[in-house]
């Protein structure tokens, strides 16, 4: 649980300001997840701390207030446990604050340094249409690319040899006769690993392409940041002057009626252009609840290619290849035990393994073996034998207090439907490994709501005995 994972991270004396920032920027990307922690939280800085107020600086006044309304109240409590002498949170703009101030109120000359060389974020940040090279502005727009994901590392088997082979294709061709390319699949199946992997293959072999890799959260944030400064020439010539543009997760554009608009307007301009499109969503373009028909007409209107859930026979050489590329000495029983029981998630997968790994290093006299893996990854294990998701769990909860689950998912703030809503939501906390912003999206709601709705479960469990009872009998039926 969020609340108790506070909790884990002690009060030091002894560790720098940056040191503790450092450690409580981990707790929040846990909280969090990572595409919202780089969006939203990745790009503060500590900026000032004096007289037990802790100053953090955004890069923009829209940064800062939406930081004010979603995250703040969480960063000052984790960090109020982490130091007891910090009282009070404030969030400045950064441009407000001389390069002189922000370093010498920490007394870090290090951190003087960081700042000077800190690129001023006012315009796109992509690949150099001249260089094998990146030119850096607004670096948090811009979705870093993973090293690894690359072609050469991807394991191709029947499950996603398809979607392999169109997206090699755009990469290494300039002319293809199908634009856009729609990759779609669950999570953690391989689509952003492609969307890397065409990147990086094309900024290796054909590094005069302006590539754009960007998710689908930050194409917004620009879009609403260019609204608000009355800057929307600037972002259309940003987005509309590229090669090739990959947005990924684009079903975040659901019900962000002038984004898609935007998005339609760019879309057709490069398409008329010639320029290549590559997208990736969590579901097919005609499943995607809250997307205007015009513009799911446009993302048909290509290739649209499935990644499938993965089989045994892939799952076992994506775990060898990562075996081999670590230096881990993986059995083949232990290796076919994984394969055959962590069976949705390719992250998953990879995430055993280095979990194993490390504590085979870590405890040198240990050996892999099939009894250590199954000790190792005990709570792992446990969770996928009940099976549990979010789907069953919203349907036993709808059961039990006799609401249906649309009404569940619904805008309601009835106590007969808020009530049920908030247990649900703190039962999937509780017995599924989903984050908090994939949790919300189920509910139709952001990840603040679910965090708000586990704090009140959890009070309420000790304040209401009858509702405690209920919330057990619920766990206990869907343990089984």
């Amino acid at each position: 649980m969020a609340e108790e994972a506070v909790y884990n991270i002690e009060y030091d004396n002894n560790a720098s300001i940056n040191d503790q920032w450092q450690e409580i920027c981990s707790q929040l990307k846990m909280e969090f997840g990572e595409t919202a922690f780089d969006s939203w939280l990745k790009p503060l800085s500590v900026s000032s701390f004096d007289k037990g107020i802790m100053q953090i600086s955004a890069p923009t006044a829209f940064m800062k207030n939406w930081v004010l309304a979603h995250y703040s109240e969480r960063i000052h409590k984790i960090w109020e446990h982490k130091n007891p002498e910090i009282k009070k949170i404030q969030i400045v703009v950064q441009n407000m604050m001389t390069t002189k101030d922000r370093a010498s109120s920490l007394n870090d000359t290090s951190l003087l340094k960081k700042i000077k060389s800190t690129p001023t974020p006012q315009s796109f940040y992509g690949f150099s249409p001249a260089a094998n090279s990146y030119y850096e502005h607004d670096e948090y727009l811009q979705s870093k690319l993973n090293p690894a994901y690359t072609f050469e590392n991807f394991v191709v088997g029947k499950t996603n040899e398809f979607a392999y082979a169109a997206a090699h294709k755009v990469a290494e061709s300039r002319n293809v006769s199908f634009n856009p390319l729609f990759l779609y699949s669950g999570v953690g199946l391989g689509k952003t690993h492609l969307l890397h992997a065409i990147a990086q293959y094309i900024q290796k072999n054909d590094p005069s392409r302006h590539v754009v890799y960007i998710s689908a959260e930050q194409f917004l944030y620009k879009f609403v940041n260019a609204l608000r400064y009355k800057d929307t020439a600037a972002f259309k010539e940003q987005f509309r002057s590229v090669d090739v543009l990959m947005i990924d997760d684009v079903q975040f554009l659901a019900n962000k009626e002038k984004t898609q608009d935007e998005f339609f307007y760019t879309f057709n301009s490069l398409m008329e252009g010639g320029r290549q499109i590559i997208l990736s969503a969590d579901k097919s373009p005609n499943e995607l609840d809250g997307m205007e028909s015009r513009l799911k007409s446009r993302l048909n209107s290509g290739l649209v290619a499935d990644i499938m859930p993965t089989d045994f026979d892939l799952r076992l050489g994506i775990l060898q290849r990562k075996a081999m590329q670590m230096g881990i000495d993986l059995p083949q029983n232990v290796a076919e035990f994984l394969a055959q029981k962590i069976s949705s998630n390719i992250r998953e997968l990879e995430g055993s393994l280095k979990r194993i790994a490390a504590h085979s290093q870590l405890l040198s006299s240990h050996e892999i073996t099939l009894d250590m893996t199954q000790d190792v990854l005990k709570d792992m294990l446990r969770s996928i034998d009940r099976k549990t998701t979010i789907d069953e769990i919203q349907k036993k909860v709808s059961e039990y207090f006799n609401i249906s689950v649309k009404e569940m998912q619904s805008s309601r703030r009835a106590r007969n439907v808020a009530r049920p809503r908030q247990i649900a939501m703190y039962l999937a906390k509780q017995l599924t490994s989903r984050s908090l912003p994939e949790i919300g999206r189920k509910f139709d709601r952001d990840h603040t709501t679910v965090m708000h709705a586990v704090r009140k479960v959890e009070e309420l469990i000790v304040e209401d005995a009858s509702l405690a009872e209920s919330v057990e009998s619920l766990r206990r039926s869907l343990d089984n």
